[in-house]
Protein backbone atom coordinates (compact mmCIF):
# COMPACT_ATOMS: atom_id res chain seq x y z
CA UNK A 1 0.00 0.00 0.00
CA UNK A 2 1.13 3.58 -0.61
CA UNK A 3 1.20 5.80 2.06
CA UNK A 4 1.61 9.39 2.38
CA UNK A 5 5.59 9.37 2.28
CA UNK A 6 5.49 7.18 -1.27
CA UNK A 7 3.41 10.27 -2.60
CA UNK A 8 6.69 12.22 -3.82
CA UNK A 9 8.92 10.06 -5.51
CA UNK A 10 5.36 8.69 -7.29
CA UNK A 11 4.81 12.73 -8.13
CA UNK A 12 8.14 13.35 -9.04
CA UNK A 13 7.92 10.30 -11.56
CA UNK A 14 4.71 11.44 -13.22
CA UNK A 15 6.12 15.48 -13.27
CA UNK A 16 9.06 14.13 -15.45
CA UNK A 17 6.55 12.08 -17.66
CA UNK A 18 4.72 15.16 -18.16
CA UNK A 19 8.00 16.85 -19.13
CA UNK A 20 8.93 14.10 -21.56
CA UNK A 21 5.74 14.12 -23.28
CA UNK A 22 5.90 18.02 -23.46
CA UNK A 23 9.44 18.07 -24.83
CA UNK A 24 8.74 15.24 -27.34
CA UNK A 25 5.94 17.23 -28.35
CA UNK A 26 7.74 20.21 -28.91
CA UNK A 27 10.87 18.74 -30.37
CA UNK A 28 8.81 17.98 -33.80
CA UNK A 29 7.59 21.34 -34.71
CA UNK A 30 9.78 24.14 -36.11
CA UNK A 31 10.76 27.32 -34.37
CA UNK A 32 7.85 29.76 -37.13
CA UNK A 33 5.06 26.75 -35.81
CA UNK A 34 6.60 26.98 -31.61
CA UNK A 35 5.49 30.93 -31.59
CA UNK A 36 2.32 30.44 -34.30
CA UNK A 37 -0.98 31.44 -32.89
CA UNK A 38 -4.35 31.51 -34.88
CA UNK A 39 -6.15 34.11 -32.73
CA UNK A 40 -5.29 37.25 -30.31
CA UNK A 41 -7.16 35.36 -27.47
CA UNK A 42 -4.95 31.82 -28.50
CA UNK A 43 -1.97 30.66 -26.96
CA UNK A 44 1.27 29.32 -28.59
CA UNK A 45 3.58 26.70 -27.89
CA UNK A 46 5.55 29.63 -26.73
CA UNK A 47 3.56 31.27 -24.48
CA UNK A 48 2.43 27.52 -22.93
CA UNK A 49 5.89 27.29 -22.08
CA UNK A 50 6.42 31.20 -20.93
CA UNK A 51 3.42 30.98 -18.76
CA UNK A 52 3.93 27.00 -17.20
CA UNK A 53 7.66 28.35 -16.41
CA UNK A 54 6.44 31.29 -14.44
CA UNK A 55 4.13 29.39 -12.59
CA UNK A 56 6.82 27.17 -11.72
CA UNK A 57 9.59 29.56 -10.29
CA UNK A 58 6.78 30.99 -8.56
CA UNK A 59 5.52 27.76 -7.12
CA UNK A 60 8.36 25.99 -6.55
CA UNK A 61 10.96 28.58 -5.01
CA UNK A 62 11.05 28.53 -1.50
CA UNK A 63 8.20 25.76 -1.19
CA UNK A 64 7.43 25.22 2.08
CA UNK A 65 8.27 28.85 3.39
CA UNK A 66 6.78 31.49 1.12
CA UNK A 67 3.15 31.71 -0.71
CA UNK A 68 3.06 30.27 -3.59
CA UNK A 69 2.17 33.36 -5.45
CA UNK A 70 5.32 35.35 -5.23
CA UNK A 71 5.19 39.33 -4.87
CA UNK A 72 7.11 39.63 -8.27
CA UNK A 73 5.16 37.44 -9.98
CA UNK A 74 3.15 39.09 -12.85
CA UNK A 75 1.22 36.46 -14.64
CA UNK A 76 -0.45 38.08 -17.16
CA UNK A 77 2.48 38.70 -18.47
CA UNK A 78 3.36 35.13 -19.13
CA UNK A 79 0.68 35.40 -21.62
CA UNK A 80 2.41 38.30 -23.79
CA UNK A 81 5.80 37.71 -25.73
CA UNK A 82 8.23 40.11 -26.05
CA UNK A 83 11.11 40.77 -28.54
CA UNK A 84 13.49 38.93 -25.71
CA UNK A 85 11.47 36.12 -25.70
CA UNK A 86 13.19 34.14 -28.07
CA UNK A 87 13.18 30.05 -28.59
CA UNK A 88 16.00 29.47 -26.42
CA UNK A 89 15.19 31.89 -24.00
CA UNK A 90 11.81 30.51 -23.40
CA UNK A 91 13.47 26.67 -23.32
CA UNK A 92 16.24 27.59 -20.78
CA UNK A 93 12.93 29.01 -18.04
CA UNK A 94 11.61 26.05 -19.06
CA UNK A 95 14.17 24.09 -18.41
CA UNK A 96 14.67 26.20 -15.37
CA UNK A 97 11.48 25.97 -14.02
CA UNK A 98 11.02 21.93 -14.27
CA UNK A 99 14.30 22.31 -12.01
CA UNK A 100 13.09 24.09 -9.73
CA UNK A 101 10.31 21.95 -9.23
CA UNK A 102 12.35 18.64 -8.99
CA UNK A 103 14.71 20.30 -6.70
CA UNK A 104 11.56 21.46 -4.58
CA UNK A 105 10.24 17.90 -4.55
CA UNK A 106 13.47 15.86 -4.18
CA UNK A 107 14.56 18.22 -0.99
CA UNK A 108 11.20 17.27 0.60
CA UNK A 109 11.59 15.27 4.07
CA UNK A 110 9.10 12.84 4.46
CA UNK A 111 6.84 14.43 7.19
CA UNK A 112 7.09 17.41 5.22
CA UNK A 113 4.07 16.13 3.30
CA UNK A 114 2.15 16.50 6.15
CA UNK A 115 3.10 20.05 6.26
CA UNK A 116 1.11 23.76 5.29
CA UNK A 117 1.77 25.49 2.77
CA UNK A 118 0.04 28.35 1.20
CA UNK A 119 -1.14 29.45 -2.84
CA UNK A 120 -2.51 32.74 -3.21
CA UNK A 121 -3.43 32.72 0.94
CA UNK A 122 -4.81 29.41 0.41
CA UNK A 123 -3.93 26.83 2.91
CA UNK A 124 -2.87 23.79 1.65
CA UNK A 125 -0.99 20.49 2.81
CA UNK A 126 2.19 19.62 0.53
CA UNK A 127 0.26 16.90 -0.61
CA UNK A 128 -2.60 18.91 -1.74
CA UNK A 129 -0.40 21.36 -3.68
CA UNK A 130 1.28 18.88 -5.37
CA UNK A 131 -1.84 17.08 -6.59
CA UNK A 132 -3.05 20.90 -7.64
CA UNK A 133 0.09 21.57 -9.62
CA UNK A 134 0.21 18.04 -11.29
CA UNK A 135 -3.69 18.67 -12.25
CA UNK A 136 -2.37 22.06 -13.80
CA UNK A 137 0.64 20.68 -15.33
CA UNK A 138 -1.14 18.16 -17.38
CA UNK A 139 -3.75 20.44 -18.06
CA UNK A 140 -0.93 22.55 -20.14
CA UNK A 141 1.01 19.60 -21.41
CA UNK A 142 -2.21 18.09 -22.99
CA UNK A 143 -2.37 21.46 -24.78
CA UNK A 144 1.01 21.39 -25.85
CA UNK A 145 1.13 18.19 -27.18
CA UNK A 146 -2.23 19.11 -29.47
CA UNK A 147 -0.81 22.04 -30.28
CA UNK A 148 2.18 20.33 -31.30
CA UNK A 149 0.38 17.65 -33.32
CA UNK A 150 -1.78 19.54 -35.46
CA UNK A 151 1.07 22.03 -36.33
CA UNK A 152 3.31 19.09 -37.28
CA UNK A 153 0.37 17.40 -39.14
CA UNK A 154 2.34 14.15 -41.45
CA UNK A 155 5.30 14.86 -39.41
CA UNK A 156 3.96 13.96 -36.05
CA UNK A 157 5.34 10.57 -34.33
CA UNK A 158 3.02 9.40 -31.65
CA UNK A 159 4.10 9.63 -28.22
CA UNK A 160 1.84 6.70 -27.35
CA UNK A 161 0.58 3.61 -28.45
CA UNK A 162 0.09 4.35 -31.83
CA UNK A 163 -3.67 3.75 -33.78
CA UNK A 164 -4.00 0.45 -34.97
CA UNK A 165 -1.03 -1.14 -32.78
CA UNK A 166 -3.19 -1.78 -29.34
CA UNK A 167 -2.75 -5.47 -29.60
CA UNK A 168 1.28 -5.40 -30.53
CA UNK A 169 1.09 -3.26 -27.60
CA UNK A 170 -0.24 -5.52 -24.93
CA UNK A 171 1.85 -8.32 -26.29
CA UNK A 172 5.00 -6.84 -24.76
CA UNK A 173 3.98 -3.65 -22.68
CA UNK A 174 7.78 -3.69 -21.10
CA UNK A 175 8.71 -1.94 -24.35
CA UNK A 176 6.47 1.22 -23.65
CA UNK A 177 8.13 1.31 -20.31
CA UNK A 178 11.75 1.42 -21.64
CA UNK A 179 10.30 4.52 -23.67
Amino acid sequence: MTTPHDFVPVALGEFRRLKQLADKAVAQVSEQEFFQRDGTEDNSLAILYKHVSGNMRSRWSDFLTTDGEKPDRNRDSEFELHEADSLESLKRNWESGWKTLFDALEGLEPDDIQRSVSIRGEGLSVLEAIARQMTHYAYHVGQIVYLAKRFAGERWQTLSIAKGKSAAFNQSPEKYKQA
